[in-house]
């Protein structure tokens, strides 16, 4: 199997079970530190894996905004749709590790650069 299409199937992956994990009743909550470790494993993956050089930019500042707009939209929704706020959450989950690779990455470029 080809890099590429482990990060793609990571990516994947980490959508689905973030949005699973957040629709109430799906997962039983005695499950929630293996979700959010199987999510930082995948935003791990997707960040060493699918993110290009010509991608980093633009990667770095939708997740940054997402990162960024997801708590507080994630604190203020009304009660009924709550399970929107858990979803953006375990989504800002899955995507903070895979920023932080790939921010990591774009340092390390810029400091071998001559």
């Amino acid at each position: 199997m080809k890099k590429t299409n482990i990060g793609e199937l990571a990516f994947l992956a980490g959508v689905v079970i973030a949005v699973i994990a957040g629709i109430p009743g799906l997962i039983p909550s005695v499950y929630e530190t293996w979700v959010t470790s199987v999510l930082l494993l995948l935003g791990f993956l997707v960040g060493l894996l699918n993110i290009t050089e010509k991608e980093v930019v633009e990667f770095l500042v939708a997740s940054i905004t997402l990162l960024v707009a997801s708590s507080p939209v994630a604190s203020t929704m009304p009660q009924h749709l709550s399970w929107i706020g858990t979803i953006l959450t375990y989504i800002s989950v899955f995507v903070a590790p895979a920023a932080v690779i790939v921010a990591l990455k774009a340092v390390y470029e810029l400091g071998m650069k001559k």
